[in-house]
């Protein structure tokens, strides 16, 4: 295994750039993701990685060695598709010890890597039969198994659990994160699923029209996204319009509900800026009886209830007119009814200030 270091990497499709300028370092046996949405260059910069694609500028490292100039059969990767691309015609066998046979490995340490490799991914009871005799989960693994025969120093992943169904991507995620503990490779997996970039990455990258926004872990992405567009795209997020006021023992921004107060203020941000107060629907309570509302307390109509078993999601309109999103978990009985007044009261701890102005997310960090 080994470290992966992008250095102002770019790339260009005629007069588009698809990827801009990206730095990034991944460390030595870490599950790193890029995410984002479709067409943000997640999938380009993976296979600059691989080799596939030669970028305009910049490097790419493998620990001390640049690599940016070598054809990806030198490059000791291993590449798992989103389409699996499993040869037909050959055994699930004559497909994982393809790699090998390439490097013109000898027989018996061939079979031996091969069995190896099946018995990572519970396969080797399949090894004779064709991919047209499989599962979509068990091709999945096949494509995984020969990968990893090849003993590489890093495993690339394409969206390889985007063609399984809901259960299905939980029971692979559940082992691939498992293999990955017991080889500690360095894996690098490209995802626009948010979910599974926050279950199962050490990091990730955050990338929007070809830059990356936001690195980090998938707490700190969640608890403290740098920008709007982070905020919304990993999971929902109440946002409620102001202007930064004096702080104090903490931070007060006057909104269309009144002051709300936040305990935590990023740097840049000066009285007066417009500002933006992200809330997740989960730190949002219901506030019941009566007395003093104290701080970040709003009100608003219960528009909707929907009922999802484990939780239960309220979408309120507040006075000022904003859609607020709220969640309790493990409802036990309906709190509210559509048409109810409601009083919802949040934590400073919970309020995340962002610069209102849209020019800073397409900022990379």
């Amino acid at each position: 295994m080994v470290s992966v270091t992008l250095d102002q990497v770019t790339k260009r499709f005629d007069s588009v750039i698809a990827v801009d300028r990206v730095s990034l370092e991944v460390e030595e046996g870490e599950f790193f993701f890029l995410l984002g949405p479709s067409g943000c260059g997640k999938t380009t910069l993976l296979r600059m990685i691989a080799g596939f694609y030669r970028p305009e500028g910049g490097h790419v490292r493998f620990g001390d060695r640049d690599v940016t100039d070598l054809p990806p059969n030198v490059r000791n990767t291993g590449m798992v598709f989103q389409n699996y691309a499993l040869w037909p015609h050959m055994t699930v066998r004559k497909n994982v010890e393809y790699g090998l046979a390439m490097r013109n490995v000898e027989r018996s340490e061939m079979d031996r890597r091969v069995d190896r490799a099946l018995g990572m991914v519970q396969m080797g009871a399949y090894a004779d039969r064709s991919p047209n005799q499989l599962s979509g989960g068990q091709q999945q693994r096949v494509a995984l198994a020969r990968a990893l025969v090849i003993e590489p120093d890093v495993v690339l992943m394409d969206e390889p659990l985007s063609n399984l169904d809901a259960r299905l991507r939980l029971e692979m995620r559940e082992q691939i994160l498992a293999l990955h503990k017991e080889i500690g490779t360095t894996m690098i997996y490209v995802t626009h699923d948010q979910k599974e970039a926050l279950a199962m990455s050490n990091r990730m990258a955050v990338m929007d029209s070809g830059r990356v926004v936001q690195v980090g872990t998938p707490r700190d992405l969640y608890q403290r996204p740098a920008s709007r567009f982070v905020a919304d795209f990993i999971g929902e997020i109440n946002l409620i319009p102001g202007k930064l006021l004096d702080a104090g023992s903490g931070y007060s921004v006057e909104t269309g509900l009144g002051t709300l107060r936040a305990e935590e203020c990023p740097a840049g941000l000066a009285k007066g800026d417009g500002v933006l107060c992200a809330i997740r629907p989960e730190g949002l309570a219901f506030l019941e009886g009566e007395g003093t509302p104290g701080d970040n307390t709003v009100t608003g109509k219960v528009h909707s209830v929907i009922y999802l078993g484990e939780v239960e999601q309220y979408l309120i309109e507040l006075v000022d007119g904003t859609m607020a999103k709220m969640v309790e978990h493990d409802p036990v009985t309906q709190r509210a009814q559509p048409g109810d007044d409601v009083r919802l009261r949040f934590s400073p701890t919970r309020v995340v200030l962002l610069p209102s102005r849209g020019e800073g997310d397409a900022e990379a960090l």
